[in-house]
């Protein structure tokens, strides 16, 4: 995460705006405002959007979220109550590889009483204190999502439908990353980020076959095995 912003970048300064547009028009209701993503990594470039996210005391209250362009920049506002944001960051879900980064690096562009810190030494604590079994469990949940959406890709070539099978496809390669991620308790920026840092954005039917049939082997090894009986299901 950067030091400080880049004023020169376009997008964040833009950021900057928003937030300063935000404080003047809810300053009673905003507790902190902050910028994630691409700005806050201080590598954001033209194709970069702005994932401004904006902390309430209360919630439904501030302003609502959006996504637009403003000034020609896709602008991604999320809004959030302080005790939403706090207790999403003491959560893990199946989405956590994806989520995390929003948690660890979100830079304060207003936060008068270190919010963000909060979130992020809340969400530390969580990785802490969470057991193994717990990221095996949700590893063998997008497992089962990345092998279903395999299957379905495979059944939609065969019936030569070529578009549906690409979609499909591609929906298996990010959950197959997100295997990864919780095999490894790694994170990622986004879904492109996730199946370019685990090598499955490439992969075919048959190279992303073998890449699930790998991760049962580990799930098992692990206790997670990706079949079981009946009664297993509820385990």
């Amino acid at each position: 995460m950067i030091e400080e912003i880049d004023t020169t970048s376009q997008r964040a300064a833009l950021a900057g705006r928003l937030c300063d547009a935000i404080q003047h028009r809810w300053s009673a209701e905003v507790r902190a405002v902050g910028v994630c993503g691409s700005v806050a990594h201080g590598d954001d470039n033209e194709s970069s959007d702005v994932d401004l996210v904006v902390i309430t005391y209360r919630p439904r209250t501030g302003p609502k979220p959006a996504m637009r362009k403003v000034d020609g920049i896709p602008v991604d506002l999320r809004v959030l109550c302080a005790e939403e944001a706090l207790a999403g960051a003491r959560q893990l879900t199946a989405r956590w590889p994806l989520l995390a980064d929003r948690y660890m690096t979100t830079f304060g562009l207003h936060d008068p009483k270190d919010f963000f810190k909060e979130l992020r030494e809340a969400h530390q604590h969580l990785l802490t204190e969470a057991r193994p079994a717990e990221f095996s469990q949700l590893a063998r949940h997008n497992w089962a999502v990345a092998n279903g959406a395999r299957q379905r890709a495979v059944r939609l070539t065969q019936w030569y439908d070529t578009d549906a099978a690409l979609v499909t496809i591609a929906e298996a390669r990010v959950h197959a990353a997100l295997v990864a991620g919780f095999l490894t308790r790694t994170w990622f920026r986004n879904p492109a980020d996730a199946v370019k840092r685990t090598g499955v954005a490439a992969a075919d039917m048959q190279e992303l076959g073998a890449i699930l049939k790998y991760q049962a082997d580990e799930l098992a090894a692990r206790g997670r095995p990706v079949d079981g009986t009946l009664g297993a299901l509820f385990d």
